[in-house]
């Protein structure tokens, strides 16, 4: 049984859907029947996805090959979406991971990393927003990070896209509010998906090499995307401005509001620990 009919046969959009927290999210949507339209770069996956949703209860699963960074896939995939009106929640999720320092990061890196993680969210509120709005109701939750409001110099340019995507989510609640949309950003901290095997590795703090021991921390650390899914929901229920998600994310969320240089140095230690663990685990 259903813990609610809340999003039964409602239209739900989510990029990045194919794994980690798209995944995870499709999977929440899924079961509680909504009707969902999923998109992802890596077109192969899709198909096995939606017999899942469908396996889950779903009452519909449209998908498509998408690159959220390309303006015209978008405007596409909002068309296929939307013909038989605008969706009830839009899920901005899309994104890619990039460690390293602006020293050792490229202008190509920052390109790829900005065309999915930021202006792969301007796309979805850019051609979906409208729509929203010309109905007079609905919910665009944008997934950032902790990362958007503590950069460190660890992943200078992916703090930069999370935080571009934070400061996007609140000038475009205050906008679409009076519309009766509503605009929420989820913000994760450390989350065992696959993001740490595809992200791009720069200079002599994260060169290639360190990649298996990234990946073991987030193994060990072991949060589940699915628990962040649970979060998008809460988020697409209940409208919350930015949402936390892990207990680091809360912590240096509260620091940066009441304590900026504690937060600094508590992130430096959380960045340190980190390694130690991720090398010490066989």
């Amino acid at each position: 049984m259903r813990a609610s009919a809340e999003f039964a046969e409602q239209l739900v959009v989510i990029t990045g859907a194919a794994s980690g927290i798209g995944r995870a999210t499709a999977l929440a949507f899924a079961r509680e029947g909504a009707e969902l339209f999923v998109c992802d770069l890596a077109g192969d996956r899709l198909a096995g996805l939606q017999a899942e949703l469908l396996a889950a209860g779903a009452r519909r699963v449209h998908a498509a090959t998408v690159d959220v960074g390309s303006r015209q896939q978008m405007a596409d995939f909002c068309e296929q979406a939307c013909r038989r009106g605008a969706p009830d929640v839009l899920v901005n999720n899309a994104g890619v991971g990039l460690a390293g320092g602006l020293l050792a990061t490229s202008l190509e890196d920052w390109q790829w990393l900005l065309n999915v993680n930021l202006w792969g969210v301007v796309h979805g509120c850019h051609f979906f927003a409208p729509k929203m709005a010309a109905r007079g109701r609905g919910q665009i939750v944008n997934i950032a990070s902790a990362a958007g409001y503590y950069n460190s110099e660890a992943m200078i340019a992916y703090g930069t896209s999370k935080a571009a995507v934070i400061g996007l989510s609140e000038g475009l609640r205050a906008e679409l509010a009076p519309l009766g949309v509503g605009v929420s950003v989820v913000c994760p901290g450390f989350i065992n998906t696959s993001i740490t095997a595809n992200m791009r590795m720069r200079g002599p703090a994260y060169p290639e090499s360190e990649r298996a021991n990234v990946q073991r921390f987030y193994e060990n650390r072991n949060y589940a995307p699915e628990r962040v899914a649970t979060q998008v929901l809460r988020a697409a229920r209940q409208n919350p401005a930015l949402l936390p998600v892990t207990p680091e994310a809360w912590a240096l969320y509260a620091m940066k509001r009441i304590a900026p240089n504690l937060g600094r140095r508590v992130l430096v230690a959380l960045q340190g620990w980190a390694k130690r663990r991720a090398r010490s685990k066989p």
